[in-house]
This record gives C-alpha cells, structure tokens and sequence, in this order.
C-alpha cells in the first residue's frame, strides 16, 4: 500500500538518517553524566559543547548564550516568564501580535492574572505586522515585546529587523519565536535585533523533546525550575545528551544547505499551487505572497469545507487545515481570524507544507487528489 504524501512538514518534519545515526551512537557509547568530572562525565560534556557550539552558529550566536530545553514550548515559556521574573520593578507591559502561538499567548494570559498588562497588536490582511504598532504600543513600563518572526499557519515573516531597530531604540526587550523560520530561511539574532530567540528541533529535522532559547549576553533571565546549576542556573535538569548531539548536527546541516534547500522548497510549493490554481482559478491563497516560508501554502478552496476535503483525500495525503495544536477544532483559526478573512473563507483554508523529501511526483499526486476531491464535494 502507497503511503499518503506527506505535506505536513511546518507541524513536525521526519528525523534525518544522520541525525539519527549520532543520537544512536551517543546512546550506546556516551552515557555520562556531562556534570561528572570523571571521563565519561567530560566524554558527555564535549558532546553537549559541540551541540552548543551548532546551534550557536546557525543563528551566529555565541555558544554561552544557548540554553537547551526540551521543547520550543518551554523555551517561550522561558523567555517569557523568565524575563518578566527578572524585571519585577521596571515595568508590568508587554506587548504581542494576533497570530502568535499559544505556547506564546498562554504564558502571557497567565503574565495578565498576575498583574501584568499585555498589548495586542493587529496583523494585515496578509497577517503582517506594522512596526509602527509596536512603536505606538511601547510605554515607559513596556518591558518586552514577543512576536514570532513566521507563522506556523500561513507562513508569513515578520519585519522582526525593523521592530528590533524599535525596541532597541527604546530599551525594550525582543523575543522572536524561530520555530517555524530557523532552518528554512536565514536567522541572524544580530539583525533581527533579538535579546531572546525560540528554536524547536522537530521542525528542522532533529527529534521531538529538543528546543533551545537564545538569551543575548547580559540579558537578565529568572528561572522557572529549580534544581542543580545545568544550562547556567537557567534550565535545571541533566541534559539530553544524545538529543543535543542529533538537534546540533540537525542545525549544522541547515546552515550548509540554507540556500539550496530554501530554493527547492519554494520550487516545489510553487509547483503545488500552480497545479491547484490552474484546476481551481479561484483559489485563494493566505498570508503574503512573497515575504512567506518557502514551504507553507495555505490556500481556500471555494464552497467547501477545508476539513472536509482533507477527510476526503486522507488515504493520499496527510495535510492539515492549521495548526496541529488545534487542528481538530471546528472553530475558524485564530490566526485567519486576525487577518481579518471571513468565516466562509477561512473555513475552507488548508495549509500544504513541503519538505527537503517531497519529491516533484509527491506534488503531482497531491493536486490530482486535491482537484478531484474539491471537484467532487463543490458538485454536491
């Protein structure tokens, strides 16, 4: 049996041959403890140092200013919790977007039952945000501003290099939520202007239960486990040594092949919308044309019911209409909301993600099954 076309890819990607290949090997031949000062607790460190060192360089940070977690969820949680914690007298304000992840809106809805006051900006219709938002809603007692640099639904990027040029000017602190972008398009944490930075293994090809949080040397920081003295005092908990090897070997391979592989990814979700316009030219498509992940395609098919032609085609194709966090919810996406489309529409959005293994036959058998379905529920 042909297994369905895989085009899911901005909800979890598949763990590379060779990141698998140094997690196995970790596992068998370096089982210390990395804060041991015997010889198999220092064989462990030097692993956890060039995992460090990896990740550093794919946003040309500095290895100290890496903090492993176990999930991008915790390292927003981190960042936000943890920069709210260390500025307890400085301020109570912070301010977000409409369309960021709920490991995002979460702990700032829980920062609002504390005391703290939370901004929200709005998005465009192509769920962009206005710098010149930010720069309105910044206060004396701003003392963060979160916004995620692309969205896990519809792809769009954030101008996050002229927000950073605001908080900076300002003395705000910037967190950027990297989940989606790191290892699909270029992440530089200098000119983003970011103090606090989220990476998530599971979407560049490393394995579930692997994050890291860029914190900027000199940025004040509490946090919120306690224990022993791992990850600086920041993170408590013995790391996971063979997940840090496969998440830096993961991110040396995304920074080698960023171009190449960023350049494939747009060919092939191209190929994929193209073939979906020309059966259905009134197909619409969600979030910005052009500043876009290069693998994300959310599009609405007219008169029918997204979840429903995804039902349709489940023997051929594993896609989803939004975020896997809530994706079997009936509800019409917060982030479509946002952009301000109605709810006909946006009910009948599907994002389509693209990966480095789609292959050009995957696109094709994906659209013939796409076309057919539509065609077959917009006739009832």
């Amino acid at each position: 049996m042909t297994r369905p076309v895989y085009l899911d890819y901005n909800a979890t990607t598949p763990v590379d041959a060779e990141v698998q290949a140094i997690i196995s090997r970790v596992l068998r031949d370096t089982f210390g403890n990395p804060s041991s000062s015997h010889v198999y607790g220092q064989q462990a460190k030097a692993v956890v140092d060039q995992g460090r060192q990896q990740v550093a360089d794919l946003i040309a940070a500095q290895p100290d200013e890496m903090v492993f977690t176990a999930s991008a969820s915790e390292a927003n949680n981190l960042a936000l919790l943890g920069a709210t914690r260390a500025h307890p007298q400085q301020g109570r304000h912070i301010i977000t977007s409409a369309v960021e992840h709920p490991s995002v809106s979460r702990p700032l809805q829980s920062l609002v039952t504390a005391g703290w006051e939370v901004t929200v900006v709005p998005v465009d219709e192509s769920g962009l945000v206005d710098p010149d938002s930010i720069r309105q809603a910044i206060r004396p007692d701003t003392v963060l501003v979160s916004i995620m640099h692309a969205n896990n639904e519809v792809g769009t990027i954030q101008p996050i290099e002229a927000i950073g040029a605001i908080t900076r000017e300002r003395s705000v602190l910037l967190h950027v939520d990297a989940a989606q972008s790191a290892g699909k398009i270029p992440v530089n944490v200098h000119l983003l202007g970011a103090d606090l930075l989220t990476l998530a293994g599971h979407k560049f090809y490393a394995p579930k239960g692997i994050g890291a949080l860029y914190i900027k040397e000199g940025t004040p920081l509490a946090p919120f486990l306690f224990g022993a003295a791992q990850e600086q005092g920041r993170r408590t908990g013995t790391e996971n040594v063979a997940y840090i090897a496969g998440l830096g070997r993961a991110a040396q391979q995304a920074r080698a092949q960023l171009d190449t592989s960023a350049a494939a990814l747009r060919e092939k979700r191209d190929r994929l919308h193209g073939l979906l316009l020309e059966a259905n030219p009134d197909l619409q498509l969600n979030g910005h044309p052009e500043a876009r992940l290069p693998n994300t395609l959310n599009v609405s098919f007219a008169n029918i019911s997204g979840k429903a032609l995804l039902e349709q085609v489940n023997d051929t194709i594993a896609a989803s209409t939004g975020s896997a966090c809530h994706a079997d919810n009936d509800t019409v996406s917060g982030v479509l909301g946002a952009m301000g489309l109605d709810r006909r529409r946006a009910s009948a959005a599907v994002r389509l993600s693209v990966g480095t293994p789609t292959t050009n036959d995957d696109i094709d058998r994906a659209a013939t099954a796409l076309i057919r379905a539509w065609q077959t529920l917009a006739a009832k």
